[in-house]
């Protein structure tokens, strides 16, 4: 029977832990994938009572459970978009530009989709 030296021990076990280190990481990376592919995006485009795009229109979102709100300017097609957002909390969208505002529509947390497009229709005057 051969002996193994103190060193000889120590670096096969070493050599075993840094086997393992990658597997590891490729698990970690795998779960955060899936977290990430269940995340919503938010999307669509601001338009006025004549169906025209509104560019540069203010989109509010509104975290129902967390009361946070992410804002978004359109662009100059009037579209805009809200990425990463948590499939478990319900959100409230609307838009304003000027003095007009659209109707508050919520995003349920129920709604099992994960591309959701939402039309923001300017028809009604903002009240102070």
């Amino acid at each position: 029977m051969k002996s193994y030296s103190w060193f000889h021990v120590v670096l096969v076990l070493l050599l075993g832990v840094l086997v393992a280190l990658p597997a590891r990481g490729q698990e970690e990376s795998k779960a955060q994938k899936k977290a990430e592919a269940q995340l919503k995006v938010l999307h669509g485009s601001v338009i006025d009572k004549s169906e025209n795009p509104v560019p540069s229109s203010v989109i509010y979102l509104k975290n129902v459970k967390s009361q946070a709100v992410k804002t978004y300017i359109a662009d100059e097609s009037g579209n805009y978009r809200f990425s990463g957002l948590d499939p478990n909390v319900d959100y409230e969208i609307h838009a304003e530009h000027d003095d007009m505002t659209s109707s508050v529509r919520t995003v349920s947390s129920f709604d099992s989709r994960r591309d959701i497009e939402v039309t923001l229709k300017l028809s009604k005057k903002k009240s102070e």
